[in-house]
């Protein structure tokens, strides 16, 4: 029991022990780390007393630095300040020496004026005693010198005048000639003569027999299908169509190689491919008119002009193939109008659609021209591409600097060597017939058919044909023309009289 008693003692000491002694331990912990945090704060102290220092430093160093900034702006001020007084006052003495130079203007302006009036007096004075003494009035002396002048130099004036004219004239033509030969050179198109038939080869002459048909029943069923004449002869494999209408024969062309290539020739397998030929004509049709407006750079217009512009492949103009003619007039009119500084597209325009017309004449009534016009209308085609086409014939009046264009353009591409077939029984007929209108007149001494039958030159005699006589009879004779010959293009007839006076020196 006692020792029981002992032990609890000896533990109870012991826990008494151990918790002084952590007490101890804690206490000196918490003094230490007061000691620390104490320790801390004097050292901020002291950083923030140093910062403080330090900053206010730097605020004195940079009141001090705006301060001398100061002093020198406003040194640098007072000097522009002296500068602009000094300145001013030199304005002020300019101004006070051209005050006084205005005042002596002003003096010797009224001395001016007063000189002047003394001149005016003298002259009146003056023209006083020369009419006294000539006996006329200022107004009749004028006249009488004005009349004088005016009668001397008359003669001088008319001589002036004529050559003027004259060289105005001859530099005007060699203008146009050296445009016009540009042109042409510029543009230089192969011409083919189109002719009235078309010839189809065969493979064998066997194929003759069954074109015709039992008792010619084929060849009557292409006839009147195509409105061809076919004409089957002894050339050797080959067979002729003839018409009028280039399209026609096209058409007609197109199925006979169809039915050639099918094997079976009879009328209704004549009537299917003269359908399957129409159907591809239209796209032809269609394809060459597309070509042509590519070929001129045009490509705004509608696709049923288009479609009427392609139909001019087919169609010819005294042998001349239409839609090559205004292929060739549209480059022509594009330069013309470019080297005289003219609307190039209105003429283009105009030069490639001017015989547009043609493309129906054969199935609505009307001239080509007229027709031609309402198509264009109708499709809303510019109004000054139809005033320049419209007067290619001279049926309208040339209203437009682009309508005198197209009718040389027109002239250009029809002359050409060429271009056009004729024989040469009917051209020199022709030639033949024009002189002889000509040299029934009365007064004419010798006329000549010169240009290709384009011009036609009357000499006169100028004893019976004075010079209004001369333009009156170069009018009657194209009128005589135009009522008595048929002839592509125009005629230029010009009157010669020439007077000569030959006196010898004695």
């Amino acid at each position: 029991m006692t020792l029981y008693i002992i032990g609890a003692l000896i533990l109870a000491a012991g826990a008494l022990l151990g918790y002084l002694i952590r007490q101890l331990f804690a206490t000196r912990s918490a003094h230490s780390a007061e000691a620390k945090i104490k320790h801390q704060l004097e050292e901020s102290k002291t950083q923030a007393r140093e910062a403080l220092l330090e900053a206010k430093d730097k605020a004195v160093r940079i009141l001090e630095d705006a301060k001398n900034q100061e002093r020198d702006r406003l040194a640098i001020l007072s000097r522009q300040e002296d500068r602009l007084n000094i300145q001013l006052k030199k304005i002020e003495q300019k101004e006070d020496d051209l005050e006084n130079v205005k005042k002596d203007l002003g003096k010797q302006a009224d001395q001016i004026k007063i000189i002047h009036q003394e001149a005016d007096d003298l002259k009146k004075k003056s023209e006083e005693i020369v009419e006294k003494t000539a006996g006329l009035s200022r107004e009749e002396a004028k006249a009488k010198l004005l009349s004088q002048v005016e009668e001397e130099a008359k003669g001088d004036l008319v001589v002036s005048i004529q050559k003027l004219e004259k060289y105005r004239l001859e530099e005007l033509e060699k203008r146009a000639q050296a445009i016009m030969t540009t042109a042409i050179q510029r543009y230089a198109r192969s011409h083919i003569s189109e002719i009235t038939t078309s010839t189809v080869n065969l493979p064998s002459d066997e194929l003759k027999g069954r074109i015709i048909g039992k008792e010619g029943r084929n060849i009557r069923a292409l006839e009147r299908l195509t409105g061809v004449e076919v004409i089957v002869d002894e050339t050797p494999e080959a067979i002729t169509l003839s018409s009028f209408d280039p399209l026609r024969r096209e058409i007609a062309k197109m199925a006979l190689l169809k039915l050639m290539s099918d094997g079976r020739i009879q009328p209704a397998r004549i009537e299917e491919k003269v359908e399957e030929a129409k159907k591809e004509m239209s796209k032809k049709v269609f394809e060459a008119g597309e070509a042509a407006l590519y070929e001129v750079g045009i490509l705004d217009l509608p696709r049923e002009v288009t479609m009427l512009l392609g139909r001019l492949a087919f169609r010819t103009s005294y042998g001349q193939n239409v839609l090559l003619h205004s292929i060739e007039m549209a480059h022509i009119a594009n330069m013309l109008a470019r080297e005289l500084g003219i609307n190039a597209e209105v003429a283009k325009k105009a030069a490639l659609l001017h015989d547009i017309g043609k493309a129906v004449d054969h199935e609505i009534e009307g001239t080509h021209l007229e027709l031609g016009r309402r198509i264009l209308q109708k499709y809303k085609i510019d109004p000054a591409i139809v005033q320049a086409m419209e007067s290619h014939h001279e049926d309208y009046p040339f209203s437009t600097p682009e309508s005198f264009i197209v009718a040389a353009a027109d002239i250009i591409s029809g002359a050409r060597p060429g271009a056009r077939r004729d024989t040469v029984e009917n051209y020199i007929k022709r030639l033949t017939e024009l002189e002889n209108i000509v040299d029934a007149f009365s007064g004419v001494e010798k006329s000549y058919a010169i240009s290709a039958g384009r011009e036609i030159r009357i000499f006169v005699q100028p004893n019976k044909i004075d010079d209004l006589q001369a333009i009156q009879l170069a009018k009657e004779v194209a009128k005589r023309i135009e009522s008595e010959l048929k002839y592509p293009g125009e005629i230029k007839v010009n009157v010669i009289r020439e007077t000569r006076a030959v006196e010898y020196a004695k």
